[in-house]
């Protein structure tokens, strides 16, 4: 199932690779349940609607928990959101889009759902040459995201069990191949800069370890030893001019 999805991924970005990942899903969805590979079960469309969850204040969960996702949120997330943004030449307002983010996230937190935040990969997949060939107007396409978020939310119990049905590797090579623009972009920004290709090399090769300590996940310990690697190299530049 995963080879016919990848021919047809390469096949139709050779002609348009705004639908490429859209070609390479239809591909996976056709030969997954033509082929009896996935077993589509009763489908029902019940509709969902938010349920108030009182916070209950814990100074141990506090610390144990809610630190290290505003750690991971801010490192993985907003940080590289930002800067990929930036990267792209926009100036975001950082200071305001962490007020509104902020504040949503506490309000949706009332209803058990996760932080909103600056959504590092889909900032990338948002602003790539593909999306407009004017960078002034590739802001539109956070508004056929908005919508498309709606509907996945007014939806979302009819496509997870749609989704549910697939088989595993079809998940993976769909979720692959949407990921290689947004990577190849941020690997050409990364390493652009000749004095810090080094510190983005150990930030990657961090990450990538998928090292995990005092509870924070690997983005945040590649992004410290990338600073940190930074840091060094700018140290060391200075004590020879001196």
């Amino acid at each position: 199932l995963v080879l016919p999805m990848i021919v047809v991924f390469l096949a139709v970005r050779l002609k348009n690779p705004a639908i490429a990942v859209l070609a390479a899903l239809a591909a996976g969805l056709g030969l997954a349940f033509g082929t009896s590979a996935a077993i589509l079960p009763p489908l029902s469309l019940p509709v969902p609607r938010p349920e108030l969850i009182l916070p209950d204040w814990s100074a141990s969960a506090l610390i144990g928990l809610g630190l290290p996702l505003y750690l991971v949120t801010m490192a993985s997330q907003n940080l590289p959101g930002f800067a990929t943004m930036r990267a792209h030449g926009f100036a975001p307002p950082v200071n305001r889009a962490l007020a509104v983010s902020g504040g949503l996230s506490g309000v949706a937190a009332l209803f058990g759902a996760h932080t909103v935040n600056m959504a590092a990969i889909t900032a990338a997949i948002c602003m790539g040459d593909d999306v407009h060939p004017d960078r002034s107007q590739r802001w539109k396409v956070g508004l056929a995201y908005m919508g498309v978020w709606l509907l996945l939310g007014l939806f979302s119990p009819l496509i997870l069990t749609f989704l549910a049905a697939l088989p595993g590797e079809v998940m993976t090579a769909l979720v692959a191949l949407a990921l290689l623009g947004p990577l190849m972009g941020a690997l050409s920004g990364a390493f652009s800069v000749v004095d810090t290709r080094f510190a983005a090399t150990m930030t990657l090769a961090v990450t990538a370890s998928g090292v995990a300590v005092l509870g924070i996940g690997a983005a945040f310990w590649g992004l410290l030893a990338g600073l940190f690697v930074w840091g060094l190299d700018r140290a060391t530049a200075k004590a020879r001019r001196v």
